[in-house]
C-alpha cells in the first residue's frame, strides 16, 4: 500500500475541518440514517461550546479510539453482481431510462474504488482522519506544549489492517504538523490485533462461534431481511432500473445463479451507501449521484435492514446476552489502565492513538453504555427504528471516535470523555463532579465500572 503525503489532503482536510460539516457528500441524501455505518464523519460539537475543567485542573494525558476514515468497498461483489443484470437487460432492451444512466456509472465508480484499492481510505477519508487530528491538537493546545516540552512520547496502535494503518500515520502526521516539536515524540505505528481486531484475535473465538452457528440469530436475521416489506422495497428498486418484465423474471429466480430481488436491490442500496465516502474521486468532486436510483423511502428501509444486522451482530443485541460486545472488555481495560498508569506515576505518555474498525466500535459502544447503544431487544420485541435508538450512522460511522481527556490537580484525576467530538456523560450510574458536568472523578469511575486492585 502506497504511503499517503500529508500534503496531497490538506485541501479536503480544510474542507472537512469545520464543525457540523454535511453528513452527505455533494448530491447526496439528507437522510443520514440510510447510510448506516458507511456514514461519512463530522463531529457533532463545536469545542467552543465545550464545558471549561474545574478550577485548578489542566491536562495531563489524552487517549482516544478511532475507526479508520472513509473508505472504498471492501470488494467488487456488489458492483459485479448488479452490473451482471444490467449487462443482460442492456442486452434485451430491458433498461429504463435511469436504468442506461446507472451502468456507466456504477462502472465509473466501481473502476474509482479499484484505482485506490478496495477496502482503502478514499481522499475523503483521508481528510476526516487529518482534520480529526488537527481539531484535537486545537482542543489541547497547553497539553501537547507539554508533552513537547517535556518529551513525553506519543504511542501509536492499529489493527494491522492498511486502512487503520494508514488512519495512524496520516493522525500522526496532521499532530506533527500542528507543532513539529512532536514528531520526534510521536512513535511508529505498531500492531496489536488482540487490542484493535479482537472480533478476529484469540479473544474472539466464542464470538465468531454465536456468528456462524446461532441458530436464534440466523432467524432472527432472516425474519427481517425475508419480510414482505424488503421484497416490496426490492421491486422498488429494480423497477427504476429495470422494465417491469425483467424486474419479474428476476424477481421469480430466472436468474437466481447471480442474485436474488433482494441481492439484487441491496447491491444498489450498497453503492448508494458507499458513494459518498468516495466523494473527491467523483467527477469534479461533485459527487456521484447514486441517489438517483433509490429513493430516500428505499434507502431507508435497507439500511435499517443493515442496521438490524450491525445491532444484533456487533451491538447490543439480544437483553440476556453479552456475547457481542464481551469482548471489548479488552480494549475498554486498555483505556482505564493507561490512565491508571499516569496517575500513578508509572507511564510517562502522553498520548495514547489507537486505530480499529466499526467491528471494535460498536460493542465497545455497548459496553460502555455510550449513548444509543444502551437498549438491548427480546424475540419478542425485536429491532425496530420505531423501538430502539441504536443507529449505525451515530454509533460508528467513517472516523469514529471515543477520546478520553485527563486533568490532574494535586493527586486527583478527572476524565471527559469525548464520543465523536461530543462531550459524553459516562454510563447510568457514574457520577460527574457536580451536576450536569461532564468530568468525572477517575477513582468514581473505577468504582462504577467495576474496577479492582486485581484488574486495575
Amino acid at each position: 500500500m502506497r504511503r499517503v503525503t500529508l500534503a496531497a489532503v490538506l485541501g479536503t482536510a480544510a474542507l472537512l475541518a469545520t464543525p457540523f460539516a454535511a453528513q452527505a457528500a455533494p448530491g447526496g441524501s439528507a437522510h443520514t440514517d440510510s447510510y448506516g455505518t458507511k456514514a461519512v464523519y463530522a463531529p457533532e460539537q463545536d469545542s467552543r461550546s465545550y464545558q471549561k475543567a474545574p478550577a485548578g485542573f489542566t491536562p495531563v494525558f489524552t487517549e482516544n479510539v478511532s475507526r479508520h476514515g472513509s473508505r472504498s468497498a471492501t470488494d467488487s461483489e456488489d458492483g459485479d453482481l448488479i452490473l451482471a443484470l444490467w449487462n443482460k437487460a442492456e442486452a434485451e432492451g430491458q433498461l429504463t431510462a435511469k436504468g442506461r444512466e446507472f451502468g456507466p456509472k456504477t462502472q465509473a465508480l466501481e473502476a474509482a474504488m479499484s484505482t485506490i484499492g478496495y477496502g482503502n481510505l478514499s481522499a475523503r477519508g483521508k481528510a476526516e482522519i487529518q482534520a480529526t487530528a488537527t481539531r484535537m491538537a486545537k482542543r489541547l493546545p497547553t497539553l501537547f506544549a507539554s508533552i513537547a516540552k517535556d518529551k513525553e512520547p506519543i504511542d501509536v496502535v492499529s489493527s494491522g489492517q492498511g486502512r487503520a494503518v494508514d488512519s495512524a500515520n496520516l493522525y500522526g502526521a496532521a499532530l506533527a504538523q500542528s507543532d513539529p516539536d512532536l514528531t520526534s515524540l510521536i512513535g511508529a505505528t505498531r500492531t496489536d490485533k488482540d487490542l484493535l481486531y479482537f472480533h478476529k484475535a484469540a479473544g474472539g473465538a466464542a464470538y465468531r462461534d454465536y456468528i456462524a452457528n446461532d441458530q436464534r440469530l440466523a432467524t432472527t436475521l432472516t425474519s427481517i431481511t425475508d419480510q414482505p416489506r424488503t421484497h416490496r422495497a426490492a421491486r422498488d428498486v429494480l423497477r427504476k432500473l429495470f422494465k417491469p418484465a425483467f424486474v419479474d423474471r428476476i424477481t421469480a429466480g430466472e436468474f437466481a445463479s447471480i442474485g436474488t430481488d433482494v441481492e439484487a436491490a441491496t447491491a444498489v442500496y450498497d453503492l448508494y451507501a458507499i458513494a459518498p465516502a468516495m466523494s473527491e474521486e467523483s467527477p469534479g468532486g461533485k459527487g456521484w449521484g447514486m441517489d438517483r436510483y433509490i429513493s430516500a423511502r428505499d434507502a431507508d428501509w435497507f439500511g435499517y435492514v443493515s442496521d438490524a444486522e450491525d445491532f444484533y451482530e456487533k451491538g447490543p443485541g439480544f437483553a440476556d446476552s453479552d456475547i457481542t460486545y464481551k469482548m471489548a472488555g479488552v480494549l475498554l481495560d486498555d483505556f482505564f489502565k493507561k490512565v491508571e498508569a499516569k496517575r500513578d506515576g508509572t507511564s510517562d505518555l502522553g498520548a495514547e492513538l489507537r486505530f480499529t474498525h466499526a467491528e471494535e466500535i460498536i460493542p465497545l459502544a455497548a459496553l460502555m453504555g455510550l449513548p444509543g447503544s444502551t437498549k438491548a431487544v427480546t424475540v419478542e420485541q425485536p429491532y425496530t427504528y420505531a423501538t430502539n435508538p441504536w443507529r449505525g450512522a451515530a454509533v460508528a460511522p467513517l472516523g469514529s471516535n471515543i477520546q478520553w481527556d485527563v486533568y490532574r490537580k494535586g493527586s486527583t484525576y478527572l476524565v471527559r470523555m469525548l464520543y465523536n467530538e461530543k462531550e459524553t456523560a459516562f454510563k447510568a450510574g457514574c457520577r460527574p463532579v457536580s451536576k450536569g458536568s461532564k468530568f468525572y472523578d477517575l477513582n468514581e469511575l473505577e468504582r462504577c465500572f467495576g474496577r479492582t486492585p486485581s484488574n486495575g
